[in-house]
């Protein structure tokens, strides 16, 4: 068994989204007990479509491998007597129950904090705990909107060549992965101060976060949009078999371009010698770059590009990126071993050594592990 960073830290998870879920996943990862509590018949996301080909959801099984599961059903009489049970040995408690719900399950901040001191309480809700939007429901959808990055996408190439389609959802569930990792983070950090305290977690802020740089911009009085927001030349350049994508963004990079392009002529226009000049004449430069892209294979391309020292890389199809050498080598995906056959997941998106870790296997049915509340309650190792 591999000696993971949060060994020996026990985490009672009670959600019925993906960010809470996805918070849990991160710390199950890096080798906490993770208990989900479900209610009777498990977890709505056990039914979030794409399915595996027996019928189990792939979300579901993403989130979940490595955890374990119990039955706490809130219409339960015991209900409170049971989650008091779990808490009472635990770290961390994640929780997306709706704030005003909260109080008649016993889960409110105050009456946690009272019977549990010792525990970093983890609220993660759409608009937060607290405000005028914190009743607010949320999903995905409203999430990478109310954020700001869906009015700003598609831009780039798209924005170019459908400039009157309208903003667009990142595929799958970017806004709620990005409140649910920013979260465990800030449950990790409350928990190295050494005491007990709730953590308010707003999946809209931490979308307004992976903006910042747009935010920013509101200083110099301007307001970006999809069809505006970009780099002033590069980006995704079409091929004759594919895109790549191409950012320079310092001197020896741009020479490198050139040298690339085999840009003789008008290259050696004055205008073009600093930053201010180039982004001036952004327009021009990245219609010469596509005119001569077009006649370019991929591969060849990119190597090219590489050893020139320009960053350059091919726009993957989702079977490059499975199968990519700099995702192979840095084992970016691991296999995760299921009833339904193996399965392709994306490991931990850090390290704390030179390999990945692990990804833990077994994804619990509902409560495989009620013995935690029936009888053994004690600290047990990662799956």
């Amino acid at each position: 068994m591999t000696d993971k960073p949060l060994s020996g830290l026990r985490v009672i998870e009670r959600a019925s989204g993906v960010a809470a879920a996805q918070a849990g996943r991160l710390m199950c990862q890096m080798g906490a007990d993770v208990i989900m509590v479900e209610p009777a018949g498990g977890s709505c996301i056990r039914q979030e479509h794409p399915l595996l080909p027996g019928g189990q959801s792939a979300l579901f099984t993403y989130l979940s491998a490595g955890k374990w599961s119990v039955v706490c059903d809130p219409s339960n009489p015991n209900f409170r007597q049971e989650m008091d049970k779990l808490l009472a040995e635990a770290d961390i408690f994640i929780d997306d129950t709706p704030v005003a719900d909260r109080a008649g399950l016993g889960l409110d901040e105050a009456r946690i904090a009272e019977a549990h001191p010792q525990l970093v309480h983890l609220s993660v809700l759409p608009y937060g705990a607290f405000g005028p939007k914190a009743g607010w429901k949320g999903e995905e959808l409203n999430l990478i909107h109310a954020g700001g990055e869906g009015f700003l996408l598609p831009n780039g190439l798209s924005a170019d060549l459908f400039p009157d389609r309208p903003p667009l959802k990142i595929a799958g569930h970017f806004a709620e992965m990005q409140g649910g990792t920013t979260a465990a983070m800030a449950a990790l950090a409350a928990l190295w101060a050494g005491k007990g305290q709730f953590v308010d977690v707003s999946v809209q802020d931490a979308n307004v976060a992976v903006g910042a740089f747009a935010i920013q911009r509101f200083g110099d009085g301007s307001v970006e949009h999809r069809l505006t927001r970009s780099f002033k030349f590069g980006g995704v350049i079409e091929c004759a078999n594919g895109y790549v994508e191409l950012l320079t963004l310092e001197p020896r990079q741009w020479d490198g371009l050139l040298d690339l392009l085999g840009a003789d002529d008008w290259a050696n226009d004055a205008s073009l010698t600093d930053e201010v000049g180039r982004s001036a004449r952004g327009d021009e430069i990245n219609e010469r770059i596509r005119s001569w892209a077009r006649h370019q294979q991929v591969e060849t391309l990119v190597s090219e590009a590489q050893k020139r020292g320009v960053p350059m890389a091919r726009y993957n199809a989702p079977e490059h990126v499975l199968t990519g050498l700099q995702e192979t080598s840095r084992s970016i995906f691991a296999t995760l071993d299921t009833p339904e056959g193996p399965v392709k997941v994306h490991s931990l998106p850090f390290r704390f050594g030179p390999d990945a870790l692990p990804v833990s296997a077994t994804v619990a049915s509902p409560g495989a592990d009620q013995s935690i509340l029936t009888g053994d309650n004690g600290r047990r190792a990662s799956a």
